[in-house]
């Protein structure tokens, strides 16, 4: 059912029990479902529209009273959950005596036409009445899901076109994207110059930082023309 299914999906399959789908085909019915009743933390007890009116629940062999009962006996908390918009919520005086303590205890409604919302009040009800798992259900979400504004990539291998991890990257991954740059960037052949001038031509000269040893000596044309003092 899809009460059953939304808690297992939140809190996990080994955390819900359903004696319809829990125990095994040859197992021994009744020891297992009061043993599971004794080690649960919390029970939900489903009622439908006219569950209340039912003479089985005046039946000491009922199983659905067996169950309520043995959680009335070891303190363990109980949930009525109230299927449907139909389905009245339950009154001492249509119960037989040994479950009148049920209408004590606040209920929940389940609707078909509000799951969603219905599965998220009645999974944070359990995490109340059993604090662990909302701790349980914390741990898993830290384990698995990436931390706001992080990012997580795995690639396999890659062969025959461009292959691209990133994290908020736009434009054209065809090319080349650079984003965030705080020194030289070259993504090709070629030179590369950074805050400098470019200069060419004979006569040209530039020189940048300290010179602690040496000069700068220059030579132009072809060769050195010699004066007459030279001779």
């Amino acid at each position: 059912m899809a009460l059953e299914q939304g808690l297992a999906a939140r809190f996990g399959d080994g955390r819900i029990f359903r004696a319809s789908s829990a125990i095994p085909a040859g197992s021994l019915f009744d020891d297992k479902l009061l043993a599971a009743v004794r080690t649960s933390s919390v029970l939900i007890a489903v009622i439908g529209e006219h569950w209340a009116e039912s003479p089985r629940l005046h039946q000491r062999g009922d199983w659905v009273r067996r169950e309520i009962l043995e959680a009335f006996r070891c303190a363990i908390p109980v949930i009525p959950v109230l299927v449907g918009r139909r389905t009245e919520r339950l009154s001492a005086a249509t119960l037989p005596t040994a479950l009148r303590k049920l209408a004590r205890y606040h209920s929940i409604r389940f609707d078909s036409q509000n799951v969603e919302h219905d599965l998220l009040h009645i999974g944070d009800a359990v995490v109340e009445q059993v604090p662990a798992l909302g701790l349980a259900e914390q741990a898993g979400e830290s384990t698995h899901s990436p931390a706001p504004g992080s990012a997580h990539n795995s690639m396999g291998d890659a062969n025959g076109g461009p292959a691209v991890q990133a994290h908020e990257v736009t434009g054209d991954i065809g090319g080349t994207v650079i984003k965030n740059s705080h020194g030289p960037v070259n993504t090709g052949s070629g030179n590369q110059n950074h805050h400098a001038p470019h200069l060419s031509g004979d006569g040209a000269s530039y020189v940048a930082g300290d010179q602690h040893e040496g000069g700068n000596r220059n030579t132009f044309g072809t060769g050195l023309r010699r004066q007459d003092g030279d001779r």
